[in-house]
């Protein structure tokens, strides 16, 4: 599915010191399957860049994810593969 993480609402904040990232995010379910790889690609698509020399991820699950948080380009998406939103 072409949907970034951003657009489905699942980032809920980056901060970012000295080079120390940490990523709030949260996903669609807690029995997600795919949360690992989806936490793996985050941590090492960060860490390619420049300046970056530890990334934490921090799972939250208040507020719940909801199709609320989609943005428009999210929920077109979604539309576009035949996903009622």
């Amino acid at each position: 599915m072409p949907v970034n993480l951003v657009d489905l609402g699942l980032i809920y904040g980056v901060e970012t010191l000295e080079g120390h990232v940490r990523v709030r995010l949260t996903f669609t379910a807690m029995g997600c399957p795919a949360t690992e790889m989806i936490m793996d690609d985050i941590r090492e698509r960060l860490l390619r860049e420049p300046g970056v020399v530890s990334v934490d991820l921090d799972v939250v699950w208040d507020p719940p994810w909801s199709a609320a948080r989609l943005t428009g380009t999210g929920r077109e998406a979604l539309l576009a593969w035949g996903l009622s939103v």
